[in-house]
C-alpha cells in the first residue's frame, strides 16, 4: 500500500508529541512492507531528518505568516519563497515564539480551514502538484483536524481516502481569542464531511472532538499510540539513583511550574536530600520568561545544584535522559488528549505520575505504569513523589508493570496492524 502522511513540524525545538506519533507509525508500517511518505509542512519534522531530505517543506511557516499578513509577499518572486522556505531560515524560525503558539495566529488559522478559498491556495495546489508528479498515493493521512483546509482538494484531484488523525486540537483553538474561537470550531465542523475517518488517540479525546466537531460516531475510531519496546533500554528504578523527570516542551501548559514547586516541598521534608530534579523538552522563544522566573525560584530555595536543565532531547539523547531518572511527571494543566512520553518513559521502566484530567487516567490505568493523582497542585504532586520515592517496592513494581503495559497494550506494532485494516477498509 502506498501511503502519505502530512505532518505539521516543530523543527526539532521542543519535544513534539505529535512528531513522535507520526514518525514512529510511519517507521512500523514501513517495517510491515508498506510505503510510507512523510510531508513535512512549516517547519522540518525533527532538527535533523534522515529520510526526507529531498522531499520540500510545504506551506513554510516564515514565508506563509508575512503573505498572511502582508499581501506583497504574495507577488514576490520566486527565488524569495526559496529563501524564506529554506531549511536554516525554518530552524529558525522553529526557535522562536510566532510559529509554535496558537496566539496571534488565529487569522492564519482560518485561512488555512478555508483550503483554497484561503490565502494560502497556491501553495495547496503546489502541495497536490507535487504529489501527483512523485507518487500515486492509496491513502492520505493527515496530522490532526487543524489541517482540514486540505481535504477537500486532495479528494477532488488525487480520488483517494483521507484520514485525519486526532489529538489536542482543542489546545491550540480553546487558546485562540474569542472572536476567533467560535469560527475556527465551525470551520473544522464544516470542513469534517471531506474525511473519510477520524483517529482519536485515546477513548477520551474521541468522545471530546465528537461533540466538539459534531462528528458523527461512526465516523470516529480510536486507536491508542505505541512505540516499539525494543528501541528503549528497562532499567529497573531501583538500580538507578532517585531523580525525578519532566520531559516535554518547558512551558506554562505543560506545567513544569507545578514539578517545581512540588520538588521545592519535597526537598524540605526529611529524607529526599539525594533526590534531584531533570528537566528537558526544549522550549521556543515565547517561554523564556516563564523559564527565568522557574530557575529565579530554584535560586531562592538554594537548589541550582540540585536541578539539571538538559537540552538535548533527540534519540540517543533522549535515551541517556531516560537512563538518569527513576520516576517522571509531566503535570500538564489542562490534561492532554494522550502524551507521548508516557509510553517513551514506561517502555524505559520509569514509573509515570499525572494529574486525573484528560486521557491520562486511560492510559495509567490499561498500562499499569503509574500513579493517578489530584487536584494538579504542588502540594498535591509533593505528596504522590513523596510516596513513590520513599517505597523502593512500589517503585520498582511499578516500573517492572510499566515495561509490561507498553509491550502489551502500546505495542506499536500492533497498532501498525490495526492501522493497516483501517487504511484497507477505506
Amino acid at each position: 500500500m502506498n501511503i502519505i502522511q502530512i505532518i505539521p513540524g516543530s523543527g526539532g525545538s521542543f519535544y513534539c508529541g505529535n512528531c513522535l506519533r507520526d514518525s514512529k507509525f510511519i517507521v512500523a508500517l514501513r517495517e510491515q512492507g508498506h510505503e510510507v511518505i512523510k510531508i513535512p509542512m512549516y517547519l522540518p519534522i525533527f532538527a535533523d531528518e534522515h529520510d526526507i531530505d529531498k522531499i520540500p517543506v510545504f506551506y513554510g511557516a516564515v514565508s506563509i505568516y508575512l503573505k498572511q499578513l502582508y499581501p506583497i509577499f504574495r507577488k514576490a518572486p520566486a527565488w524569495i519563497d526559496r529563501l524564506l522556505n529554506s531549511r536554516p531560515i525554518l530552524k529558525l524560525a522553529a526557535s522562536m515564539a510566532g510559529s509554535t503558539n496558537a496566539k496571534g495566529l488565529e487569522e492564519l488559522t482560518v485561512s488555512m480551514l478555508l483550503g483554497e478559498n484561503g490565502k494560502q491556495n497556491e501553495e495547496l495546489e503546489r502541495l497536490i502538484d507535487w504529489v501527483e508528479d512523485h507518487y500515486k498515493p492509496d491513502i492520505i493521512h493527515i496530522s490532526n483536524a487543524l489541517l482540514l483546509g486540505l481535504a477537500h482538494r486532495i479528494k477532488e484531484r488525487l480520488k483517494v481516502p483521507v484520514v485525519c488523525s486526532l489529538q489536542d486540537e482543542d489546545v491550540w483553538v480553546d487558546a485562540m481569542g474569542s472572536d476567533f474561537r467560535d469560527q475556527i470550531w465551525k470551520l473544522m465542523t464544516e470542513k469534517a464531511k471531506y474525511i473519510d475517518l477520524f483517529i482519536g488517540v485515546s477513548h477520551y479525546f474521541s468522545e471530546v472532538m465528537k461533540q466538539r466537531m459534531l462528528i458523527p460516531d461512526q465516523k470516529v475510531r480510536s486507536l491508542y499510540l505505541g512505540v516499539d519496546p525494543d528501541d528503549y533500554d528497562f532499567i529497573p528504578p531501583n538500580e538507578k539513583s532517585r531523580n525525578i523527570g519532566f520531559i516535554s516542551r518547558m512551558c506554562h501548559e505543560n506545567g513544569l511550574d507545578i514539578l517545581v514547586g512540588a520538588f521545592i516541598l519535597l526537598k524540605k521534608k526529611q529524607g529526599f536530600d539525594d533526590v534531584k530534579l531533570k528537566l528537558t523538552g526544549g522550549s521556543t522563544g515565547s517561554d523564556i520568561k516563564y523559564l527565568k522566573k522557574i530557575k529565579k525560584s530554584i535560586r531562592k530555595e538554594d537548589l541550582e545544584s540540585q536541578v539539571d536543565f538538559i537540552d538535548e532531547f533527540e534519540d540517543n539523547d533522549r535515551l541517556g535522559f531516560f537512563s538518569q531518572v527513576t520516576v517522571i511527571s509531566v503535570p500538564v494543566r489542562n490534561g492532554e488528549a494522550f502524551g507521548m512520553y508516557l509510553l517513551e518513559s514506561m517502555a524505559s521502566g520509569i514509573p509515570v505520575l499525572q494529574p486525573a484530567i484528560g486521557a491520562f487516567p486511560e492510559i495509567i490505568n490499561l498500562a499499569g505504569g503509574g500513579l493517578i493523582y489530584e487536584p494538579n497542585t504542588p502540594d498535591a504532586l509533593c505528596e504522590a513523589l513523596a510516596t513513590i520515592l520513599c517505597d523502593p517496592v512500589l517503585l520498582n513494581s511499578l516500573g517492572l508493570t510499566a515495561r509490561k503495559g507498553v509491550e502489551q497494550e502500546f505495542n506499536i506494532h500492533e497498532h501498525a496492524k490495526e492501522m493497516i485494516e483501517v487504511y484497507a477498509e477505506l
